[in-house]
């Protein structure tokens, strides 16, 4: 499996040169290998699509609270929705999606299930906000492929 890890504070501008050369990316990856990706705004979304244009099977993966889906936090209700019509497979993944520490551990899982991560970071260490740098040290330390996405003109948003 092929995961995507990376800023959530990225623009209209950035997401549009991002999803270009995920797609370019996932077309050079192994044939036959699927993309996985937490249901959210933004990069989740980008890269569903690039995934389903290179012809790759799309896995999403939901939040639960036990048994049944959990409530998503706006703006991530609409961007799932268009995961799911995207996808191939859902997984139900229990993590609470309104706390950062359950998020980060459930990228965590999602890192640890994949032999690829694409992470668009520009480099920053992670903060009390943005984890991008740790699980990409995450995945190198468990001896995963990372490959940095990071097009020209690329540009992080405010907080």
């Amino acid at each position: 499996m092929i995961a995507v890890v990376g800023h959530r504070d990225l623009g209209s501008r950035t997401l549009e040169l991002v999803e270009a050369e995920l797609g370019a990316r996932l077309g050079r990856l192994a044939e036959g290998a699927a993309a996985l990706v937490r249901a959210g705004a933004g990069l989740p979304v980008v890269f569903g699509r690039a995934a389903r244009e290179a012809g790759r099977k799309l896995t999403v993966l939901l939040p639960s609270q036990g048994a049944v889906p959990a409530p998503l936090p706006e703006p991530d209700r609409s961007a799932a929705g268009e995961l799911l019509v995207l996808a191939e497979q859902v997984r139900l993944l229990a993590f609470d999606p309104a706390d950062r520490d359950a998020c980060v551990g459930a990228d965590e899982r999602l890192v640890a299930a994949c032999r690829t991560v694409l992470a668009v970071w520009d480099g920053s260490p992670s903060d009390g906000e943005d984890a991008t740098a740790h699980l990409v040290a995450f995945a190198r330390a468990r001896g995963i492929a990372v490959e940095v996405v990071w097009p020209a003109g690329s540009a992080r948003g405010r907080r």
